[in-house]
Formats: structure tokens, C-alpha cells, sequence
């Protein structure tokens, strides 16, 4: 089956679109950081975090996902990653990520909806493994760049049907 690929609702030249992109761009670098109390803050309050396990789920709640995470659940994964209580958290992978191929799909004064891949990189005792995905972002625009959060993130991993191995790092 042949994607169609989104008509771009703006170009990514646009204000609203840059500033989106660059609240994306921060969030990849926290993660890859270790910083998931930083970044938890990047979330609204009532965002929802998900990595589905059928791709073209749209509606998350009557599906199994292997992330369904509203803010709650959101900061219970934090304080497993960084109370060190997971094994995984304690023996957590070096993760390197990119994320590109930004087509906006909606913008307006308050929120820029965004279509993106992201590569992510892990490494761990000397092992290197690749997770692929398409990734769905709403992010809701504040007063000014400070106040942009993420109202909404899917990601879509291209394996995600198959046996995905766990993650000791959060996509």
C-alpha cells in the first residue's frame, strides 16, 4: 500500500512552524540526555504520549499500545526512569536522535499539528539497535516560545507489529 503524503498546511518557514519544530528539537535532546524531568515539563498537562501497536490507530483508547501515557502516567515512568529502581533505567542505553522530515499538517495561532520521522540510535554493552518510526506531534503555541508545549505525541515505529524489544529509554 502507497502512503499518501500530507498537502504541507504551511511552510516550515512559518513562525508557528519553527518555533513547533524547535520544541521538538529540544525534547529529542532531552531524552537523549536523560533529562525526563525536563522533559516531562515540556508536556501539557493534559497531552497524551502513545506508541501504538497498529500504525493507523486514531483512536488509542480502544486499541493495545505499548505507550498510552496521559500526565499521570507520564510522571509515574519518570520516577521509574530516574528513582533507579528498573533495571532498565539503571542500566539505560546511550541513545542518539533525529528527527526530520517535518511536513506540517494543520497550523493555526494556537497549535501546529506536524508529521516527522525520527531515528533513534541506542547503544548498550556494545551493542548498537536502530528504532524507525513516524512520529505524530501536536504542539499547543503559548503567548511565546517559552510557554509551547507538546499537546500531543504518536509514535508510529515501523516495526511495531513485529516483536519490538523492550526499551530502557522512552521514544
Amino acid at each position: 500500500m502507497t502512503e499518501t503524503l500530507p498537502v504541507p498546511a504551511a511552510s516550515v518557514a512559518d513562525a508557528r512552524v519553527v518555533r513547533a519544530i524547535e520544541l521538538i528539537w529540544r525534547e529529542a535532546a532531552l531524552l537523549d540526555a536523560k533529562d525526563y524531568e525536563a522533559w516531562q515539563r515540556l508536556y501539557a498537562e493534559d497531552a497524551l504520549y502513545v506508541i501504538p501497536i497498529d500504525r493507523d490507530a486514531e483512536d488509542f483508547d480502544d486499541v493495545l499500545n505499548m505507550v498510552h501515557d496521559d500526565a499521570r502516567m507520564r510522571e509515574l515512568r519518570v520516577r521509574r526512569m530516574t528513582e533507579g529502581y528498573a533495571i532498565a533505567a539503571v542500566d539505560s542505553a546511550i541513545t542518539v536522535r533525529t528527527v526530520s522530515r517535518f511536513v506540517p499538517t494543520d497550523v493555526g495561532d494556537g497549535s501546529v499539528s506536524i508529521k516527522a520521522s525520527q531515528i533513534v540510535v541506542a547503544y548498550k554493552r556494545g551493542r548498537h539497535d536502530l528504532w524507525a518510526a513516524d512520529v505524530d506531534y501536536v504542539v499547543r503555541l503559548g503567548a511565546d516560545g517559552a510557554e509551547d508545549r507538546l499537546a500531543r505525541k504518536v509514535v508510529r515505529l515501523i516495526n511495531a507489529d513485529e516483536a519490538v524489544p523492550a526499551a530502557g529509554f522512552l521514544l
